[in-house]
């Protein structure tokens, strides 16, 4: 019985206590409001809330993950190709020579008989290289390395000198027509016989020293060295 009343007593104290805020509530809509924020703060969010709030940052993450796996596969693809080997960055011209030449440790290397037209040797290391009978028609040997190189027979005609350092060649029966050696260019201890230097800017001094050593007639133009030289 006792505990019969004292379950009794505790409804009562609860509907008492309902009535009370039903009727604060009634007289006050601002009580309303805070009771209503309060209940949906303290409410458990139900299953499908908690997958909803785990799947978008899980969405996110992923989504970042895979900017962040492209940007850093551009990264290596762009370092590879600025960072890799040098000669990737260069190609020979000419619609004959397709590989690298520019720039490159060719020593000894041999292009004898080819046809190497417009080919880029700029800076270039072509010691003891032979280009015998080449067909080097505008091909740039600017700054390049070419002593003890064979250029004997080659077609040179408007190669690029510039800067060259052509000592101790072998020009036999070269065509330079119309080539450039601007700058330091030098033929000291190189082998000109036959050779044809039309048209070539020569330096007094280069003039000076080749004229000294130039004999013999270009078998293809028929022009005597010496006097391609305006010796």
């Amino acid at each position: 019985m006792a505990m019969a009343a004292l379950n009794v007593s505790l409804s009562l104290c609860s509907t008492a206590t309902s009535r009370t805020f039903a009727s604060s509530d009634s007289r006050s809509p601002k009580l309303r409001s805070i009771a209503s924020v309060n209940s949906s703060i303290r409410r458990k969010p139900s299953p499908e809330n908690q997958a909803s709030r785990i799947e978008i940052p899980t969405n996110l993450v992923s989504s970042i993950g895979e900017s962040v796996a492209g940007a850093g596969l551009l990264a290596l693809l762009a370092a590879s190709l600025c960072f890799g080997d040098p000669a990737l960055a260069y190609k020979g011209g000419g619609p004959y020579g397709a590989e690298v030449t520019r720039g490159q440790d060719l020593t000894g290397k041999d292009f004898s008989g080819r046809s190497l037209v417009k080919q880029d040797f700029k800076t270039s290391i072509l010691r003891q290289a032979n280009f015998k009978g080449a067909k080097l028609v505008g091909a740039s040997f600017f700054d390049a390395d070419l002593t003890g190189a064979d250029l004997s027979d080659a077609d040179l005609r408007f190669a690029d000198f510039s800067l060259a350092n052509v000592a101790k060649a072998n020009l036999t029966n070269a065509n330079l027509e119309g080539a450039l050696t601007t700058g330091n260019t030098s033929f000291k201890g190189s082998i000109v016989t036959g050779a044809d230097f039309t048209d070539v800017p020569l330096r007094d001094d280069q003039r000076a020293y080749l004229c000294k050593i130039a004999d013999g007639i270009n078998p293809t133009t028929g022009n005597s060295t010496k006097e391609t030289l305006l010796c």
